[in-house]
């Protein structure tokens, strides 16, 4: 059984037929009572995952706000098995957007020493790798190969911190998504071509507008986190999970995968 296995049936079944849709509460938010509110929210609206930072805690809050499989998402590969221990299905190693503002940016081969003591740590954990943005395109696809060679089990796309949208709008949503979509599509089609097939989780930047892009451009699962976890109030937080939720049940069946 490959680890990919081990998660619950209808999250497998998600993935595989590209209509995955993960709510993140954000790695940085250690706050009980937002993570409970995005959580709750995620559980309403129909989201598949819900990814939060890592603290055991905060696992056991989510998990039972939102009966989703949880993703704890974390830098320090030493933080992760406590949240494991406490019912986390996955861990994640990024994203990265909270400390570009900082100035603090990761290479690639930062990147794959992080995968690599994750899955010394954690043999058995699913373990997903967001690629940084802020490495140019080739050199994400190349990180890509190198992180499914040292045992990652989903790779994961970002890019909105480098974004900035000339227009408002449609157009300009579709704007802030192009990083991330083009890093998917990128990554998914080199990929393919080494004969490597992983899941792609598409996130940062993403909106009601595109997340169908997204399926479009190869990913297999959608992240979206400001576009819920900034909102005030529970009962809009889930009416924009249900509102994606209903953008995406219909794309697998109206959009073919550009490669």
């Amino acid at each position: 059984m490959t680890r990919i296995e081990s998660l619950p049936p209808s999250l497998q079944h998600s993935l595989k037929h590209h209509y995955c849709l993960k709510v993140i509460a954000g790695l940085g938010n250690f706050d009980a009572r937002s993570v409970s509110r995005v959580a709750n929210a995620a559980g309403i609206g129909g989201a598949d995952l819900l990814d939060i930072a890592c603290d055991p805690e905060l696992v056991r809050i989510a998990k039972e706000a939102s009966g989703l499989p949880i993703c704890v998402s974390a830098v320090e590969p030493g933080l992760f098995r406590d949240s494991v221990e406490a019912g986390a299905s996955m861990v994640e190693i990024g994203n990265f957007d909270i400390f570009y503002p900082q100035g603090r940016f990761f290479s690639a081969q930062e990147v794959l020493a992080l995968a690599i003591e994750t899955r010394q740590i954690l043999p058995e954990i699913i373990l997903s790798v967001t690629v940084p943005h802020v490495l140019p395109l080739d050199e994400q696809a190349e990180l890509a190969i190198d992180l499914v060679g040292a045992g990652v089990d989903m790779i994961q796309t970002e890019g909105a911190a480098s974004s900035k949208p000339m227009n408002p709008g449609v157009l300009g949503l579709i704007e802030k998504a192009t990083p991330t979509l083009a890093a998917s599509l990128t990554i998914k089609s080199r990929l393919k071509e080494d004969g490597l097939e992983v899941p792609i989780i598409c996130a940062s930047g993403l909106s009601e507008a595109t997340v169908s892009m997204a399926f479009a451009a190869g990913a297999n699962c959608v992240g979206v986190g400001s576009a819920i976890n900034k909102l005030t109030d529970e009962i809009s937080m889930i009416a924009a999970v249900r509102n994606l939720r209903e953008s995406i049940i219909s794309v697998p069946s109206s959009i073919s995968p550009i490669l």
